[in-house]
């Protein structure tokens, strides 16, 4: 190993650099699309399924935390579920992650998609948003494969312009509802809401987690930020309640200004629901703006989880549990070419759906399988390594498998599915030899 190879990065990110890169890995689809969808399923209890889903995350937040502390590696869940549990727990974290941000970033690309035909003032037919996001990828496919990251400056523009637009977006959207729209005008009737129909609640909250789970980025941080055992489980703390009170203002402006029924259809029929309810408040400005931040913060998000998935594919490959090609890095050693365009492929096979409310949907069950994993891994973490009760992966690992089953049957029989097809894939490539498998402990 080279002194270079084995130096440690420099420990320059605080407190607020922290936040602020969880904030810009959060901030995304979560707010401009899934609200709409979740809206669609708990109506006006949508407020209730904001909440319990920033519980669920925060306990998962915490397990994920302590986990990087304890075991500072790429691959998340993938690697601690070999280190911690058995290689086939492993393998099962790493597919549905796979499947899980796959599914995102197909969400992403729609919603992009959406919002740039709104705010150009074009038809915003599934016809031509689906080839308009399958452009998105393309592009955004081709700058990670040439070597483009999304540098901390620009992370800190995209959150700054998002937070602004959603500021303005809930200021104005109070000023034109008025003071009695809101608590308890909101809260109440979204309880009574939630308490007639639970499992409508349930299932929104699922759909929810998913918009907060960006919080991943800050437990990677562990060899880059000061005091790690101090800044990064506060980091989270800090990021889910400011994510919390970002979501609820958004949810809470959209269910007083335009009611649950209309924000649910501004996204199943344009895919850009935050952008259709800014037009109705009365400011030319605000829709522009809305759209600009909501494009340039998915298309951050679509960036990033290129990143993210490739890099996983290339572990995956690694170990022989996807196919060793994907493995290569390029002529150049830059990067995994291969791993990025397979992701790529995915992705866009996933957004010919065409619907945010089914790629948003699939997301949910497999991501809360993913993190029912990181749960399950916290638990095995040595009482040394251990930096918080046991109750709170008890509780995220119980909640994720419960609220999995939430989502309409046919995604989770379909997610399902899929588990069972990549356990196949990997016992063929075993067979063959196709790579020889890693160790799995570390």
């Amino acid at each position: 190993m080279t002194e270079r190879e084995g130096a440690a990065l420099p420990r320059v990110v605080g407190l607020g650099g922290a936040v602020w890169l969880g904030l810009g890995s959060i901030l995304g689809t979560g707010v401009f699309v899934s609200l709409g969808v979740a809206a669609g399923v708990a109506g006006p209890g949508l407020l209730w399924a904001v909440v319990l889903a920033a519980l669920l995350a925060l306990a998962n937040g915490l397990s994920s935390a302590q986990l990087a502390a304890a075991h500072p590696v790429s691959g998340g869940t993938y690697e601690y579920g070999h280190r911690l549990l058995n290689p086939s727990v492993g393998f099962a974290a790493g597919w549905m992650f796979l499947a899980a941000k796959s599914a995102s970033a197909a969400t992403a690309a729609l919603g992009c998609a959406g919002y740039l035909l709104h705010t150009l003032g074009l038809t915003d037919d599934v016809r031509v948003r689906v080839p308009v996001a399958l452009g998105f990828v393309a592009l955004l496919a081709v700058l990670v494969a040439g070597g483009l990251r999304r540098s901390n400056v620009v992370n800190g523009v995209v959150v700054t312009a998002t937070v602004t637009a959603l500021v303005a977006f809930v200021a104005f959207g109070m000023a034109a509802a008025g003071p009695g729209a809101f608590d308890p005008g909101l809260v109440v009737p979204g309880l009574r809401a939630a308490l007639a129909k639970p499992a409508s609640l349930f299932h929104a909250t699922a759909l929810m987690f998913v918009a907060y789970t960006g919080y991943g980025r800050i437990a990677t941080l562990g060899e880059e930020v000061h005091e790690p055992s101090r800044t990064i489980p506060l980091a989270v703390v800090v990021t889910l309640g400011l994510s919390l009170l970002l979501y609820a203002s958004v949810a809470a402006t959209a269910l007083a200004t335009v009611g649950a029924g209309a924000f649910a259809s501004a996204t199943s029929e344009a895919a850009a629901p935050l952008e259709v309810v800014a037009r109705s408040l009365g400011r030319r400005w605000l829709p522009g703006l809305v759209g600009v931040s909501a494009i340039g913060a998915m298309a951050g998000v679509l960036l990033n989880l290129l990143l993210g998935l490739s890099r996983v594919v290339l572990a995956m490959a690694r170990r022989g549990e996807l196919p060793a090609p994907l493995s290569r890095l390029d002529s150049e050693g830059r990067g995994p070419t291969r791993a990025v365009w397979a992701v790529a492929l995915v992705i866009a096979g996933l957004t010919l759906l065409g619907d945010v409310r089914v790629t948003w949907s699939f997301s949910a069950f497999t991501v809360l399988v993913y993190y029912g994993v990181t749960n399950l891994a916290a638990l095995r973490l040595p009482p040394a390594d251990r930096r918080f009760p046991r109750w709170i992966a008890v509780a995220g690992l119980l909640s994720c498998f419960a609220l999995a089953f939430f989502v309409p049957r046919p995604i989770w029989v379909a997610g399902l599915a899929l588990l069972l097809v990549g356990f196949g894939v990997r016992a063929v490539l075993r067979a063959r030899g196709s790579a020889p498998p890693a160790p799995d402990a570390g």
